[in-house]
């Protein structure tokens, strides 16, 4: 997996043949904006460095009040405004079995990750669970990944240029062998 990343930082073209051997879970509260943006992107990014099939990705909401439905249609837009696909993406709530099945799960915000932590089974490590931005680089001293979704396409901007951030951070820490939990237990 490793020197593959490493061929996709030095502009090699990538080869796309590992089974999945981490898997990351995107949380926000309806998974309609900022989870399923931050999916595609991250989705995306791996499969251009030839890791679509080493890392398996998926997203949820806290709330199960849009299960099934696509993404926002302001989030589609602007994340094919920059090449990222999400039209096949359906929101689902998170489940206890999500603990097990994922080895991070990622909240965008601080409400989110108190949610996940009072609901985490007894069997999941509290430090599989954690927040996506101090995963970022360009970004210091942001935390959250604001909520979009009331606000006007500025915003759905604003969550891609954060969540870029973080899927960039997330890419350079698997090139130096960083495991994310551990990143996760120091933020």
């Amino acid at each position: 997996m490793i020197p593959r990343l490493k061929q996709w930082l030095a502009g090699e073209p990538p080869v796309d043949a590992t089974p999945p051997r981490l898997s990351v879970l995107m949380v926000c509260t309806g998974n309609i904006c900022r989870s399923p943006t931050a999916e595609g992107v991250l989705r995306h990014k791996l499969a251009q460095a030839g890791l679509g099939a080493a890392i398996r990705v998926g997203s949820a909401g806290t709330q199960g009040y849009h299960t099934a439905e696509p993404p926002d249609p302001r989030a589609v837009r602007a994340a094919a405004a920059r090449g990222y696909d999400l039209s096949r993406l359906r929101a689902r709530p998170l489940r206890p079995e999500d603990f097990a099945a994922f080895d991070v799960l990622l909240a965008m915000d601080k409400g989110h990750l108190e949610w996940m932590h009072k609901r985490r089974p007894s069997h999941a490590q509290a430090s599989q669970v954690g927040l996506l931005m101090p995963l970022g680089r360009r970004h210091p001293g942001v935390v959250e990944v604001p909520d979009p979704y009331y606000g006007g396409p500025a915003g759905f901007e604003h969550v891609l240029d954060l969540v870029e951030d973080a899927c960039d951070g997330i890419l350079e820490r698997l090139a130096r062998q960083q495991p994310l939990v551990e990143v996760l237990a120091k933020s």
